[in-house]
């Protein structure tokens, strides 16, 4: 966390607690503020940026411009995604936002792949400051900042400003740390701040897909509805996995696909926690969850890759026959023909 923007949270009234800003009681409410530093951020910079991202990551970078984010991710050659990313400009730079745990790992591949391009690639988590406002009370507080539509972006003086998905406004914003304090001041006139299990709670009912560190690798694109969210190109030619990711779309068919569940009391399951499901014949399992967190209403709100016969079938349960059974919530995009919408 950058030790200016640390400062000034504990100014605020956070405790940090392993880097990490929490706040007393931390709960959803319908105007909230988070901090985002549980999210890291990969700069990438260069006359060459653009082209080399063309040829790494599932969406078409050179759409990708000031007005403009999108979502994207990052595969290994038998198209199984390493990271998931949001793609926002500040200035001539290109910014991936990612779970922090992912940083490290996704800054030294990236790397690998520069070569001779004209391009750099940096860890600039500790660099920048980034929170986050959801609520219909957004709008009027960030006032010329917030575009309307999901994706699109305001550019301030040193930060950017991301409209999101979610049956909320919800907007990101990232920058230096002066200017993110004064916006955070302002809005805390009226605004709560919030937790990052409440904002994990937003991005799930969004359906937006994080390859965390447990799921690296456990997920083709589409299994993780990242073709729904606008997180793939079709059209852009190659990339790392291309070749799996196109004949998924085009000669395949999708076996498992993302569901926003329900889980009744205990603890939320860890990403990547193993699903059980009677009729299952895979020998993968019936499926693995994405990500959990608590809801206000009880019990566990989440993300679950899931073959689609399962869930069909309605019985699919947490580890093994034991376990708790997940109750399927509708999600707030449409499946393309053809594929499995299991909701109760």
């Amino acid at each position: 966390m950058n030790q200016q923007w640390q400062s000034f949270l504990e100014s605020a009234g956070a405790r940090i607690d392993d880097g990490v800003a929490r706040f007393d009681p931390g709960a959803l409410t319908p105007c909230n503020l988070f901090d985002l530093s549980h999210l890291g951020l990969i700069r990438v910079r260069g006359e060459d940026s653009v082209t080399f991202l063309q040829g790494q990551l599932t969406n078409d970078v050179r759409k990708l411009d000031a007005a403009h984010s999108q979502l994207s991710g990052f595969c290994s050659p038998k198209g199984r995604m390493l990271a998931s990313f949001r793609l926002f400009r500040i200035g001539d730079d290109i910014l991936l936002q990612l779970p922090r745990s992912r940083v490290a790992p996704m800054t030294q591949r990236l790397r690998m792949f520069v070569l001779r391009s004209k391009a750099t690639v940096d860890d600039v988590s500790d660099e920048l400051a980034q929170f986050a406002l959801a609520g219909d009370c957004a709008p009027g507080l960030l006032g010329d900042l917030a575009r309307g539509a999901p994706d699109e972006v305001a550019q301030g003086d040193g930060f950017a400003c991301v409209r999101l998905a979610g049956e909320q406004p919800r907007f990101l914003v990232v920058g230096a740390p002066d200017a993110l304090s004064s916006l955070w001041r302002k809005a805390a006139d009226l605004a709560a701040p919030a937790n990052t299990e409440a904002w994990r709670l937003l991005d799930i009912r969004a359906g937006l897909p994080a390859v965390q560190e447990q799921t690296v690798e456990a997920f083709v694109p589409q299994m993780t509805n990242l073709h729904l969210v606008n997180g793939i190109s079709f059209t852009k030619g190659c990339y790392t996995g291309q070749e799996v990711v196109a004949r998924m779309q085009y000669l395949g068919k999708l076996k498992r696909r993302m569901y926003r569940v329900k889980l009744e009391g205990g603890d939320c399951p860890a990403p990547g926690t193993a699903l059980f499901a009677p009729g299952s014949e895979s020998g993968q399992g019936a499926g693995r969850i994405v990500d959990a967190a608590p809801s206000p209403d009880g019990g566990c709100e989440a993300l679950a890759v899931v073959e689609t016969s399962a869930a069909d079938s309605g019985e699919v349960r947490i580890g093994d026959a034991q376990g708790a059974l997940l109750q399927f919530l509708e999600l707030p995009y449409g499946f393309e023909s053809g594929e499995s919408d299991s909701r109760s």
